[in-house]
């Protein structure tokens, strides 16, 4: 991996992390208990979806997809590419409810903060 494309990459990741987790942090016991159960469940759902990217993402780092002689070009456009496949998987796995940790998370929400 180029190294001015670590910047990119962490900044692409920092600016997605924090919107779901300071959502959660900023929200003080009574704001939560008046914030609806869709926004919860929605809040569920993104941090269900960011776990399974990052578990994708260390699966996919255990697999040699790519000879290690790839031009730089190339090489790049591929983890591109892997990096959006995997977002887009992790989406689509928590929408259909494949792990199933969203709702687990959102009722033991709701039961720990009488919601």
């Amino acid at each position: 991996m180029d190294l001015s494309s670590i910047g990119a990459y962490y900044n692409d990741l920092a600016s997605r992390v924090p919107a779901s987790a300071q959502k959660i942090s900023q929200l003080s016991e009574e704001e939560i208990k008046t914030k609806s159960d869709d926004e919860l469940m929605e809040v569920c759902k993104q941090f269900e979806s960011y776990f399974l990217e990052q578990v994708f993402k260390e699966m996919a780092k255990t697999t040699s997809l790519l000879g290690e002689d790839e031009d730089g070009s190339s090489s790049q456009m591929v983890d591109y590419f892997m990096e959006n496949t995997i977002a887009e998987l992790a989406s689509q796995s928590t929408e259909q409810n494949s792990l199933g940790l969203a709702q687990t998370l959102y009722e033991q929400m709701k039961r720990n903060y009488g919601l």
